[in-house]
């Protein structure tokens, strides 16, 4: 591989890492970013003249933090010259550092209750998860433009206000939890679905958002929503290596391998569940209809009547379009096409490229192919990944009509 390509793809991988502990090393977030972008350049620059190190991903945290230690060193030079530092004494562990995790600690620091909820979202999606300014706001269906003012105000919140880069106490914790949560879910969809370029799915991201969710299961085992986060994670992981095909081109649900599902996420999934049982939060719920599918041998097999009805509890519990939309499909599978329609008649979601795929998948069931070959059209000019439009496109393409025979001309 190029050595330039390499480093784009470490870089994708690690970036958060790096940046989160440099974060805590040098307690500026802005100033962490900017030693992080400093180290990717340098690899950039060496690589290719030195070739690409063996632990390409340790080299560049090593380098990082290198950079970062030289930094504090000459900061605190100039300051002991002006007089403005006491001696320096024996520093002493952090007895109230109850994770020990850099990235937890970030993602902590970013979800502050200084910042707008909608703020704390967007930061931490674009530090830790990888995410661009343009798939945050896909996730969130808002202009990029707002994605970018929101990642911007919170930077400058979080600098005016002095916001340490750590953990908070357990108990106020608690409160940021629920936020957290939908953080680290937003990282985990981008990697299952990924909302542009060319990869159907980002299994780096769909790690790393179950790496945390275990972290925070471990935090708190109490909370019954965080099991119910790493349930729905786990199930919907384990079906990631029949999601695609050799070729890479995307394989949908209802036409996947299912002996290719990973049956220890499976199991996994299945226990983290069994740690909700009597509770109705949304990620709960969410991976209740996960099992469903999970349990399912072959999808002629699935209780779509039970997904119907967990979705019209989620819709009740945690209200959305989205939500709307896939109860939609589930009351298609359980009671036709016509009443599902409906459900997705009342629904308003601009931009949003599933919204016309599902009104194209019902009505092409319903024999009303010129309609339905339009919605795809709609659909797949509305996606940002490649992947999904050429699904959509090629849906189009089956329910085209044919056009009308004219008379016959010999040559």
């Amino acid at each position: 591989m190029n050595p330039h390509d390499v480093v784009a793809t470490v870089w994708r991988m690690e970036s958060a890492r790096i940046v989160a502990t440099l974060a805590r090393m040098v307690g500026d977030l802005g100033l962490a970013e900017e030693l992080a972008q400093d180290t990717m350049v340098v690899a950039l620059e060496r690589w290719p003249v030195d070739g690409v190190p063996g632990h390409p991903a340790s080299w560049l945290t090593a380098t990082a933090k290198h950079r970062a230690l030289d930094l504090l060193r000459r900061q605190r030079r100039y300051q002991e010259k002006l007089g403005l530092l006491p001696p320096p004494e024996t520093a002493e562990p952090n007895l109230d550092d109850y994770v020990g995790d850099d990235l937890l600690r970030l993602i902590f620091t970013t979800c502050h209750p200084v910042l707008a909820a909608e703020s704390r979202v967007a930061l931490t999606l674009r530090l830790l998860g990888g995410l661009t300014t343009d798939e945050i706001a896909r996730a969130y269906l808002v202009p990029p433009d707002t994605v970018g003012k929101r990642i911007t105000r919170a930077k400058r919140a979080l600098a005016e206000r002095r916001v340490p880069i750590e953990l908070p106490p357990p108990a106020e914790a608690a409160h940021r939890l629920a936020t957290v949560l939908e953080v680290i879910y937003l990282i985990f969809n981008e990697g299952y679905a990924a909302t542009g370029g060319d990869d159907w799915t980002r299994p780096e991201l769909c790690a790393e958002a179950l790496r945390l969710g275990r972290i925070l299961a471990g935090l708190a085992p109490a909370e019954p929503e965080v099991h119910g986060l790493v349930a729905l994670m786990e199930l919907q992981a384990s079906r990631i290596p029949a999601r695609t095909a050799a070729d890479g081109s995307p394989i949908l649900l209802q036409d996947q391998d299912r002996r290719r599902w990973d049956r220890l996420l499976v199991r996994r999934g299945l226990a983290a569940l069994a740690r909700t049982e009597g509770t109705f939060g949304p990620y709960a719920l969410q991976a209740a209809i996960a099992a469903c599918h999970a349990r399912a041998a072959e999808p002629g097999d699935t209780d779509w009547d039970r997904i119907a009805t967990l979705y019209q509890v989620l819709a009740y519990v945690a209200p959305s379009p989205v939500v709307e939309l896939n109860r939609a499909v589930a009351v298609g599978h359980a009671s036709g096409p016509e009443r599902a329609l409906a459900i997705v008649d009342t629904l308003t979601l601009p931009g949003y490229a599933l919204l016309p795929a599902v009104r194209g998948d019902l009505l092409a069931r319903l024999g009303r192919s010129a309609e339905a070959h339009a919605e795809f059209v709609r659909a797949a000019a509305l996606t940002r990944n490649a992947a999904e439009r050429a699904i959509f496109s090629a849906r189009a393409d089956s329910l085209r009509t044919p056009p009308p025979a004219g008379p016959h001309r010999s040559a």
